[in-house]
């Protein structure tokens, strides 16, 4: 099979360790529909990790986070949240969670993303998840997806178990350059000539630090600056415009209805492992 020049070329900077060209994807609203959080939190609670009520709120931040994106204060308060939760658990026992999670975050990529992601790496670029979410998501949905790797927030382990604290930068606005930086000089990649998807003003940073920047599904504020820019816009979430809709009109029982919805399928899935697994309960 011929190869094209642009391949060539890529193949040929990898051999002389010559810096080439990435492809960083956030995960949340732009790879996939949604926050993978959520389904994290439904897993936990199926298990008996969190309670209903923790559930509930997690559910509601979802919603928010269709309807508005992501926000300094939240972000700080979800990692504050998820430390609390893991801490004193077993390395073993979240890895028990993929399945489950996994079976929540696969159905909502979007396949058009995937699409752009496969023909990156078909042109030789190399492909990486970038996400607040853990280091354990990243590493787990890069390989699932057979990306070239994943980038995420990092929790401290000591003798198998999660201390609850940090083990590095929070991997949200600047913190995400920090890592695309790591990975350019282990990987010789060449941050000049990379791309960046996002959805949310909080990863201005990230798509400032490439060549092309490509926004997925923007909040009202990334929109506007993308406009300005003339960077790429890709609209994806119909769901998320629909919530708009409904939040303009005052639909409040509606947008809490879905919120219920999503919690009964969550507790009609996970009553018998609740049972079993009560001992985790905080």
């Amino acid at each position: 099979m011929s190869r094209t020049a642009d391949e060539d070329g890529v193949a040929a900077a990898s051999l002389n360790n010559q810096p080439r060209g990435a492809a960083f994807f956030d995960l949340d609203k732009t790879l996939m529909a949604g926050s993978s959080g959520v389904f994290f939190a439904r897993a936990a609670y199926e298990t008996g990790m969190i309670s209903r009520g923790r559930l509930v709120r997690d559910v509601y931040e979802n919603l928010r986070f269709r309807l508005r994106g992501s926000t300094d204060d939240r972000a700080d308060d979800v990692r504050k949240r998820v430390g609390e939760m893991i801490a004193g658990v077993r390395v073993r026992d979240l890895e028990r969670l993929t399945p489950r999670v996994l079976s929540g975050v696969l159905p909502r990529l979007y396949p058009q993303m995937l699409e752009r992601a496969y023909a990156h790496q078909d042109a030789g670029v190399p492909v990486y998840i970038l996400t607040a979410a853990s280091q354990e998501m990243a590493d787990l949905l890069a390989r699932v997806l057979a990306f070239d790797g994943g980038l995420g927030s990092r929790s401290e382990i000591v003798d198998g178990r999660y201390t609850g604290r940090p083990a590095g930068p929070f991997n949200y606005r600047e913190g995400k350059v920090l890592s695309m930086r790591d990975v350019a000089e282990r990987d010789a990649i060449d941050l000049g000539d990379s791309y960046a998807y996002s959805d949310s003003e909080s990863d201005l940073p990230m798509l400032r630090a490439v060549r092309y920047a490509v926004v997925v599904n923007p909040d009202a504020t990334l929109r506007r600056i993308a406009l300005e820019e003339g960077w790429e816009v890709i609209e994806l979430d119909r769901l998320g415009r629909r919530l708009k809709v409904l939040a303009a009109l005052g639909a409040g029982t509606a947008l809490a209805s879905l919120g219920r919805a999503v919690l009964e399928r969550g507790a009609a899935a996970g009553g018998a492992g609740r049972a079993r697994a009560g001992r985790w309960r905080r």
